[in-house]
C-alpha cells in the first residue's frame, strides 16, 4: 500500500515592506523563494493592495505560505515609531537617551491620541483600551527621545 505524503504545514513569514515599493530583491525574494513561492506574484498583489497608502510607508506584512506553495498575506498598520518620527518631524530617534540633548523632538497629546486610534484598529490591539494604547505610544515616544507636551 502506498501512503499519501502528509501535506506540508503552513509557514508564517513576517516582513516590513514599503508600501507600493515591493520588489523581488532582498529581503522579499530570498524569503519567499526558499519557500517555493514566486516573489513577483506577491510583489504585484502587495503593490496593488497598497496603492491607496502613501508610497514608502513601512507596512508590516504577515505572509502565510501553504503546503501547495500558495500564499495569503495580511498588512498591518505602520510601526508606532514611524508615526512618532513623522509627527515630531525628525529623521530618527535619539541614539543615547539622557546623554545627548534631553529630547530630539516634540509631539503633543492630540498627535498621540491620533496615533493610538490608528494602532487600536490593528488586530493585536483590539482587546486593549484606547487609554492603554495611548500610554504605550507615550512610552515609545519617551524611549525614542521624543518629548510629549500637553
Amino acid at each position: 500500500m502506498s501512503k499519501k505524503a502528509p501535506a506540508a504545514a503552513a509557514s508564517l513569514l513576517r516582513l516590513v515592506v514599503p508600501a507600493g515599493k515591493a520588489t523581488p530583491s532582498p529581503p522579499i525574494g530570498p524569503a519567499l523563494g526558499q519557500r517555493g513561492v514566486k516573489s513577483m506574484d506577491f510583489c504585484k498583489q502587495f503593490n496593488d493592495r497598497t496603492k491607496n497608502v502613501e508610497v514608502g510607508t513601512p507596512l508590516p506584512v504577515v505572509i502565510t505560505v501553504k503546503g501547495d506553495r500558495t500564499f495569503t498575506f495580511v498588512t498591518k498598520a505602520p510601526p508606532t515609531s514611524f508615526f512618532l518620527k513623522r509627527a515630531a518631524g525628525i529623521e530618527k530617534g535619539a541614539t543615547n537617551i539622557g546623554k545627548e540633548h534631553p529630547f530630539v523632538g516634540k509631539v503633543n497629546l492630540k498627535q498621540i491620541y491620533e496615533i493610538a486610534k490608528i494602532k487600536h484598529a490593528d488586530d493585536g490591539m483590539g482587546h486593549l483600551t484606547l487609554k492603554s494604547v495611548c500610554s504605550s505610544v507615550i512610552g515609545s515616544a519617551r524611549s525614542m527621545g521624543i518629548e510629549v507636551v500637553a
